[in-house]
């Protein structure tokens, strides 16, 4: 059946699916749910406080008409509010720290809001911090409004009163556990006082980070400066106190190390066809360092807050992945050494064509070796070095024919065929090896992709 046409994109926030994980958590004896709140407008939960704080502000005079919102924001709430301030006819400038995916700022530009990117290194007093320079454009820019989701209690209203009563009906109240990555606070405290407010034993579960202070908070009631230090992780953890998180509500912080929370971002797609933000993967990877915490029977859900379009650029780049030291470095195998020339033709003379031929073809491209072929099949190759030995001893053998002077064929080798096997096929007498990939076409490696291939390992 057709779901009811919406006046705006904005009547589509909420109602988000909650899906039964079913590999990650294969050895956990409860049942574990991920809310995936990426099916929002602006793929993120955050979708749902930026809505509520715009219209809280409308009611009580704070917003007003054609006024500027300016927020302090890693992204997903920006996305929100700019979503909603161009349905209603209000601008944005945005800051954020340096430390989030470009993506994300990009994003927000998309959506015609003005970002200023500030230093992440800093304190919150610090007049560079993100906060300190939202907090300054705010009594600069006329007419505008700083909404302040760290400690704007519509933020953790909006989940009281739309994300708790979602999951209390979709798992007909058999919730035990709520599991939440934490940075503003407002998801796992709204949304946990309604669930503890239908069931007292409910256990409501943080994601904290390394670096953060929530944890130690929770245990200790001490803000401890000394644990505060720069990390990795997106969309949790802070170096503050925000008013929004409700520490007595939360049962117990799980501290997520940047890596296992960068590791199970990529894991989350991969093997539930979930494409869920870095926030997710702290919170999956908590999830499995509580699994002690979870019997038979029990029903866990667990917040997948963002999309994970917005870590294309890091926890999804390879690159990125391995420079931080995220991602194993697998020594490459032969389709991984043709990285560099992977879409050009491969480039073939005939048996039958002139020296010459050959010589002005490998002089075109700057090549030093190229397979000689007879109609479809590989009888031969050339090496410039070779070649160019026996042209000094007889400059009369330019107009001979390539199969003259040919050498034997290059080997062939599998897509798989580990490096360490090409290295010993290319020799001082063979300078290349030929492979074939799954669709058919044949590419050549030679000496340069092996040392492109050694490169990688060493760095």
């Amino acid at each position: 059946m057709f779901r009811k046409i919406s006046n705006n994109i904005l009547e589509t926030i909420g109602n988000t699916p909650l899906v039964r994980i079913n590999n990650i958590t294969k050895d956990l004896p409860c049942t574990v749910l991920a809310k995936v709140e990426t099916t929002n407008p602006g793929n993120s939960i955050k979708d749902r406080m930026a809505l509520k704080m715009i219209e809280d502000a409308e009611k009580n005079g704070s917003l007003k008409p054609g006024g500027t919102i300016i927020e302090g924001t890693s992204g997903n709430t920006g996305m929100g509010l700019a979503i909603a301030a161009i349905i209603k006819g209000y601008k944005c400038i945005f800051t954020t720290t340096d430390k989030q995916s470009k993506e994300k700022v990009d994003a927000l530009r998309a959506f015609g809001a003005e970002v200023v990117v500030c230093p992440t290194d800093v304190e919150p007093e610090d007049p560079r911090s993100y906060y300190s320079v939202s907090s300054r454009l705010v009594k600069e820019v006329p007419n505008s409004w700083k909404p302040n989701q760290y400690d704007n209690k519509s933020n953790s209203v909006a989940h009281y009163e739309q994300t708790g009563p979602e999951i209390w009906e979709q798992t007909e109240g058999k919730i035990t556990h709520l599991v939440v990555g934490v940075g503003t606070g407002g998801t796992i405290s709204g949304t946990g006082r309604y669930l503890k407010e239908k069931n007292p034993n409910i256990k409501i579960l943080g994601i904290d980070t390394y670096g953060s202070i929530f944890k130690k908070l929770k245990e200790t009631g001490i803000i401890d400066k000394n644990e505060i230090h720069p990390y990795i992780t997106e969309g949790i953890g802070e170096d503050f106190l925000p008013e929004n998180v409700d520490i007595d509500l939360i049962d117990h912080f799980e501290k997520v190390t940047d890596r296992d929370a960068a590791i199970m971002t990529r894991r989350i797609p991969r093997e539930e066809g979930i494409f869920a933000g870095n926030s997710a993967g702290s919170a999956m990877s908590g999830l499995l360092q509580m699994k002690d915490m979870f019997k038979a029977g029990d029903v866990v859900v667990v917040i997948f807050h963002d999309h994970g379009t917005r870590y294309l650029g890091k926890m999804f780049n390879d690159d990125w992945m391995r420079d931080r030291g995220f991602l194993e470095i697998k020594k490459p195998k032969a389709i991984d050494l043709i990285t560099g020339h992977k879409n050009q033709k491969l480039l073939t003379i005939d048996a039958s064509a002139s020296i010459n031929e050959a010589l002005s073809l490998m002089n075109k491209f700057g090549i030093s070796q190229i397979p000689v072929k007879r109609g479809n099949n590989f009888v031969g190759s050339l090496n410039d070095s070779v070649l160019f030995s026996k042209l000094f001893e007889d400059n009369n053998l330019k107009t001979k024919s390539v199969e003259d002077l040919m050498e034997a064929p290059f080997p062939m080798v599998s897509p798989q065929a580990p490096m360490e096997d090409i290295s010993k096929l290319i020799t001082k007498e063979n300078n290349a090896v030929l492979m074939t990939d799954l669709a058919g076409n044949i590419h050549i490696i030679t000496k340069h992709d092996l040392i492109q291939g050694i490169s990688q390992i060493c760095n």
